[in-house]
């Protein structure tokens, strides 16, 4: 550790500057509630979310440089502006589940008790995750064989503002652009999605059987939030993510249509008063059977895929583990020892106190909530401290070598799912005895703390590299958590609410697990739980994915998780996604053609995660005010005199922000001197 005394952060320990000011405090607490807003909605639709640190930094950073704050202000307002997003991880990944698992019906739900019940379980499980981090901060930090790839460029960003540099007009000027496309389509100034039926002609088998079946097309979901992740995960992944919709609707829907034939299709057009052959009739039962079997398909291969990615990590994961219990211990022997001011984290006894005390609100809830006996509220709780400890530690490890961004949680609470309810069943829960609800609500406490811990250990990274005073920065993302906590679960209720309001007016099943609103994994959550507990799993069809799922990992394919969630999501949804993507892939091509240079590469890669963050987050803030108008029963669609929109405009819209997500960054790029 001798070669830790040559460090010396952008501002010195001994240099006192302004840094928890209620300012910061402020700008941060309203970004984590927007930012969390955001990847709410964003990870509800698409499945997937977006790392918070950039957008926080550039959005602070550009509020307190009105107010000349400094740099240390900056780093605090991004650490709490953060970790809302870590927060809304947890809620989305889980909570969703209470509602498709039947636990909490629609009206349950978004009732007060619920709402509380909910806020407690991501308090819970935030504050774990900070006291956690707080414990094993300085080992972790400090290991030079940990490189924190995205804390390292969070204070580049720091560093670089404080010369006038910036790129917060590209992230405001996305954000306006992404939420008038938003309103836009919702008016129906342009119909956000197409679809048509393509009916096969009858065919005769040799044994004599007749099948007559077809293929439901489409285009992509006019959406910049949908454009703007296909372009942050670029042309590979999301052409994997494209090859699971295209297996689910090229191949699985149609041949299961051809065996099913027309009787089904006849049974389910009863009450609709649709002609059973026509083409809407055929389209409405192509949904059922993606709906309802290969959903539960993907589901599977959800499962083994979660596990082969922890697999793949298996080596880290060990170690991970192994270092939590060895620094833990090491961070006990060590405090107190240094005094300096980047040194100071909160005191070991108010860590020690704060544990205790989610400890017993955990028992509190699944004994006086979920209605568990006592001693499967004591296990559940002892479960609970146990897996959040080391979850929070090998999240915290992961993000020090592949970045919060690439962290995977989804796969981290599948194991805190698993476990809990394997421990809970041997304890003679059920279904009627809480056991669901309690399964669920120990994983998302697992699963916040886990996605705090990584986001935590990322944004305490950077404030070492700054100077930033830890227990601040520890203190900021408490206040931060409960704020979120308290919010977060409203927002999933506004959500919910709108969309099965919407879908009241517009024909179709609102609510989470609807076309608009698909949770995957949250429903993966519920699947597994009842499954476990209740022993309502679909078991055919789900070794059925499981075993597709292997067969991918036998191809060799390194993402199988991206296919599955593929083949969860919406047609229009993924294809969105694929043309995110192509257009990275174009601006890929631009940047390798021109010969860019390291710098002009970066500031490329810079300038275009801004500006599709800019979009995910312009249209997420105007879905959320969408949703609330919805709750009422006003709709925007009503609104104005549109009978049939244009899809074709819609495209056009399209093309527009892709010529923006390819010119602008290549501007940029060419303004700089090589």
């Amino acid at each position: 550790m001798a070669d830790d005394k040559k460090f010396v952060p952008f501002i010195p320990a001994n240099e006192n500057m302004k840094e928890f000011t209620v300012r910061a405090l402020l700008i941060g607490l309203v970004l984590a509630v927007v930012l969390g807003a955001a990847n709410a909605y964003l990870g509800l639709k698409a499945g997937m979310t977006i790392a918070a640190t950039y957008p926080a930094a550039v959005i602070g950073m550009a509020v307190l440089r009105f107010f000349k704050g400094s740099i240390l202000e900056e780093n605090f307002t991004r650490t709490v502006g953060s970790i809302g997003e870590s927060v809304a991880a947890g809620a989305i990944f889980t909570l969703p589940a209470f509602y498709i698992s039947g636990v909490w019906s629609g009206e349950e739900f978004s009732s007060l008790s619920s709402y509380l019940t909910a806020s407690l379980i991501l308090i819970t499980g935030g504050t774990l995750g900070v006291l956690f981090v707080a414990l094993l901060r300085r080992v972790m930090v400090e290991d030079k064989e940990l490189p924190f790839p995205e804390s390292v460029a969070a204070a580049e960003i720091h560093k670089t503002g404080q010369s006038g540099a910036g790129g917060s007009k590209y992230l405001f000027s996305a954000m306006i652009a992404g939420a008038v496309v938003k309103i836009a389509g919702d008016l129906r100034l342009f119909a956000t999605e197409w679809t048509t039926f393509f009916k096969s002609t009858p065919a005769t088998l040799a044994s004599g059987k007749s099948l007559q079946g077809g293929f439901l097309a489409g285009g992509p979901t006019i959406s910049p939030a949908y454009l703007g992740v296909g372009y942050i995960i670029g042309p590979r992944l999301s052409a994997l993510n494209f090859s699971g919709s295209v297996m689910a609707w090229g191949l699985m829907v149609p041949v299961l249509l051809a065996v099913l034939g027309n009787s089904f299709v006849e049974s389910l057009q009863i009450n609709t008063g649709l002609d059973a052959t026509s083409p809407k009739a055929w389209e409405n039962a192509a949904n059922v059977v993606w709906r309802e079997i290969v959903r539960i398909v993907a589901i599977g291969g959800m499962l083994v895929a979660a596990c082969f990615t922890l697999y793949r990590m298996r080596n880290s994961l060990g170690t991970g583990l192994k270092r939590s219990v060895k620094d833990l211990r090491r961070a006990a022997q060590g405090a107190g020892e240094n005094t300096e001011r980047t040194e100071k984290d909160l005191k070991s006894s108010l860590i020690l106190i704060g544990i205790c005390a989610a400890a017993a609100l955990t028992f509190v809830i699944t004994y006086f909530i979920f209605h568990t006996s006592i001693l499967v509220a004591i296990v559940a709780s002892t479960v609970m401290i146990v897996l959040a400890f080391f979850f929070a530690a090998v999240s915290g490890y992961l993000v020090g070598i592949i970045g919060s961004s690439n962290n995977p949680i989804s796969g981290l609470t599948l194991t805190a799912l698993v476990v809990t309810a394997l421990i809970l069943v041997a304890c003679n829960v059920d279904a009627t005895s809480g056991g669901v609800a309690a399964v669920l609500g120990i994983a998302a406490i697992v699963c916040v703390a886990a996605a705090v811990g990584g986001e935590m250990f990322q944004d305490l990274k950077a404030g070492h590299i700054l100077g930033g005073t830890p227990w601040r920065m520890q203190v900021g993302d408490l206040i931060g958590v409960l704020i979120s906590g308290f919010v977060m679960f409203g927002v999933l209720i506004i959500l919910n609410q709108g969309d099965i309001n919407m879908g009241i007016e517009q024909g179709y099943q609102g609510g989470f697990g609807s076309k608009n609103l698909s949770a995957p994994q949250a429903g993966l959550m519920a699947t597994l739980s009842q499954g476990i507990v209740g022993g309502e799993m679909t078991w055919a069809l789900i070794i059925a994915g499981m075993i597709l799922g292997v067969a991918f990992i036998l191809m060799g394919i390194k993402s199988p998780m991206l296919i599955f969630v593929g083949m969860y999501l919406p047609f229009s949804t993924v294809f969105a996604i694929f043309a995110g993507g192509l257009i990275k892939g174009i601006l890929d091509l631009y940047v390798a053609h021109r010969k860019y240079n390291e710098r002009q590469i970066a500031t490329v890669e810079n300038t275009g995660v801004l500006l599709a963050s800019g979009m995910i987050a312009g249209e997420a803030l105007m879905g959320l005010v969408v949703a609330i108008f919805a709750m009422f029963n006003i709709f925007f669609s009503n609104l104005l005199p549109v009978e049939d929109p244009s899809y074709m405009i819609g495209l056009v819209v399209v093309a527009v922000i892709g010529y923006f997500f390819v010119a602008v960054p290549l501007k940029k790029a060419g303004a700089i001197k090589k």
